[in-house]
């Protein structure tokens, strides 16, 4: 992705030198992977279920020739890839189900799969481009593949032997969730290895996180591992449960810590937790920031910006509701706290708005390279975050206004443990010096953002 020199990093050298025991794949040192916040674009809160290959193809095209040069590199097909008709309600989507119990695209949507060549050819033409794949599922086990008790590939088990029938997502009752036994860790292991054939780089396991489905991320975990491919996986929706928090960090790359984000500035903090709301992400984002780091980084979810349509995930087809200054709000809290970062627009009705907030690259270094980040001041309208830039070079500090009125700041530098003096101070959304100042002060417009490096 980027030029110049390669550093590798003692834990990458290790994984290279890595040899697998005879017979068996690799296991998969997975702390190689997501060493900085993925970065990436998500069918769904543009395409819903309904995106097909010339779709994907035409929208990964764009992604290719106007964003992967300022550090975007996945992208994602979330649910639905396996429905024939995506567009009728459910129970009447006519899913692909292999005669083993898994999932299968559509051939219909994405004729490429033909032949049982699956998502392959569609990973191998994304990464040519240098770009990673990925896809979403649903945790457990297709309640078809349980009711015709469908042999688990590789193993001697049946899917009614890895099916807890007593256990569906709440809001998806197409899957069973999965027992904690041999057959289950079986079915996810068929997973694992299908999705290892087909390329895949990263696994969005949906309706896991909340509640903390524990034994269920763990069996994945392990079939990934075991898979002969680093894909990083992804869980969702949240609230994840701080009290996981270890376990997250131990056992995903990725966790979503709230329900489905869309564009929605506030609503209030007793109403249902989806959709959440901009303004209700940062109390969350300040209780994971501890737990954020190379290799596990707490979700915010993803970018609910530009077009929303022609199927958006939530609601009818529309530009989104956040303005300009909820745009900046969100990349600059996403950044300085080093979420990842997924948008979810309509690449093919790129606004020129849009385009410049998600190519800003003095921006985007902060998600990925800014250190000790933290919030130092959490009022009921103001916030401040703090984080170190890398090798010494300076401290960003990003300043939010959360309130419905313009408001005025005026920080000394020992207001933000900053040593007294004169500092160059450099405006990263203007991309503008601002010369040598003793403090930092701004009217910022409401629900607007300001982020500067201090050096």
């Amino acid at each position: 992705m980027r030029s110049g020199a390669a550093k590798f990093s003692l834990p990458v050298v290790l994984a290279f030198l890595a040899v697998a025991v005879p017979g068996s794949p690799a296991r998969q040192d997975m702390s190689v992977i997501v060493q900085t916040p993925p970065m990436g674009w998500n069918s769904w809160d543009a395409w819903g279920y309904t995106i097909n290959e010339s779709q994907f193809r035409d929208t990964v095209t764009w992604f290719h020739n106007n964003l992967q040069r300022f550090s975007w590199q996945y992208v994602v097909i979330d649910e639905g890839w396996f429905a024939q008709h995506p567009e009728n309600p459910a129970g009447h989507q006519d899913y692909t189900l292999s005669d083993d119990g898994r999932y299968m695209p559509a051939v219909n949507r994405f004729p490429s799969a033909a032949g049982g060549k699956g998502l392959r050819p569609l990973s191998d033409w994304v990464h040519s481009l240098g770009l990673k794949f990925g896809i979403h599922i649903v945790r457990g086990i297709p309640r078809e593949a349980v009711s015709r008790n469908l042999r688990i590939a590789g193993s001697h088990f049946g899917a009614a032997d890895a099916a807890d029938t007593a256990d569906t997502c709440e809001w998806n009752s197409d899957n069973y969730g999965l027992k904690n036994n041999k057959a289950a860790q079986a079915y996810y292991d068929s997973l694992a290895d299908l999705y290892a054939k087909w390329g895949v780089d990263y696994l969005k396991v949906d309706c896991i996180s909340r509640p903390w489905k524990a034994d269920e991320i763990h069996m994945m975990q392990y079939a990934l591992s075991q898979s002969g491919r680093p894909i990083v996986l992804s869980l969702s929706p949240g609230p994840t449960p701080i009290e996981a928090a270890a376990d997250a960090v131990r056992s995903t790359q990725l966790w979503r810590i709230s329900d489905d984000m869309w564009d929605l500035w506030q609503k209030p903090l007793d109403a249902p937790q989806f959709p959440q709301s901009e303004k209700n992400q940062f109390a969350l984002i300040a209780k994971w920031q501890p737990f954020a780091g190379p290799g596990h980084w707490p979700d915010a979810d993803m970018l609910p910006i530009g077009w929303l349509g022609p199927n958006p995930g939530w609601g009818q087809p529309r530009q989104s509701r956040l303005t300009h200054d909820e745009v900046r709000t969100m990349m600059t809290l996403w950044s300085i706290a080093r979420s990842p970062l997924f948008i979810g627009t309509n690449l093919l009705k790129m606004d020129s708005f849009t385009e410049s907030a998600i190519t800003n690259p003095e921006v985007i270094a902060v998600d990925q390279y800014s250190e000790n980040n933290r919030p130092v001041i959490q009022k009921e309208d103001t916030v401040v975050w703090m984080a170190s830039a890398p090798e010494h070079g300076g401290d960003y500090v990003a300043i939010f206004n959360l309130s419905d009125a313009p408001l005025s700041f005026n920080y000394s530098w020992p207001d933000l443990g900053l040593q007294l003096g004169h500092h160059p101070v450099r405006d990263l959304w203007q991309r503008e010096d601002m010369g040598r100042l003793d403090h930092i002060e701004a009217t910022v417009p409401p629900h607007a953002a300001k982020l500067y490096k201090v050096e």
